[in-house]
């Protein structure tokens, strides 16, 4: 599954971390998932990279690491919960 979960953009809004996948699907998150994030400012938010082939996002600012496959199936989880 992981390999087709590569991240193409990030983007952020009051409520959401969204995440456009290389195969145009978007998984958007609430941001109360994530504190690190969630407390960050918009300066270290934007201050992203893709690791790990795309799999992940990196803020080095923040030393703060997310895996795209593991914020997809949590999202799943919470949904189907």
């Amino acid at each position: 599954m992981s390999s087709s979960l590569k991240g193409k953009a990030v983007h952020f809004d009051e409520k959401y971390l969204h995440v456009e996948l290389s195969d145009q699907r978007i998984i958007s998150t609430p941001m109360e998932w994530y504190p690190e994030l969630r407390n960050a400012s918009f300066e270290q938010l934007k201050n992203f990279h893709f690791i790990c082939r795309g799999t992940g996002i990196e803020w080095p600012g923040l030393d703060y690491h997310l895996s795209i496959e593991s914020m997809f199936l949590v999202s799943e989880h919470r949904l189907a919960a």
